[in-house]
């Protein structure tokens, strides 16, 4: 498994999330605030909505999708309410410095 830069940390505003392309394939980078960084994949498995426009609750840790209203858990990728129920991929995220990095394979 290979770290890839996604972004900048001010390029993802606290409370937000933004999408970006990151070794073909569409990832969602959610700001967390003082829990720091999430990184899921950016379309829902339900609608395939972006989930990068729906509301982050960082409390909750979730991004909900803007088109159903499922939300899904930014650790996991699981959804947490209907009416999607299967998850989306969920990266792992570690920072350097000001660098967002997420863990790929393949």
């Amino acid at each position: 498994m290979a770290l890839v830069k996604v972004c900048g940390a001010a390029d993802v505003p606290e409370g937000e999330a933004r999408r970006f392309e990151v070794a073909g394939r569409l990832v969602a980078v959610a700001n967390l605030g003082g829990e720091g960084f999430r990184a899921i994949d950016a379309i829902c498995s339900h609608a395939h909505a972006f989930l990068d426009e729906g509301e982050v609750e960082p409390d909750l840790q979730t991004i909900e999708c803007p088109q159903h209203g499922s939300t899904f858990d930014l650790n996991t990728g699981k959804p947490r309410t209907l009416p999607a129920t299967l998850p989306v991929a969920a990266y792992p995220v570690k920072t350097e410095g000001d660098d967002i990095l997420i863990e790929v394979t393949g």
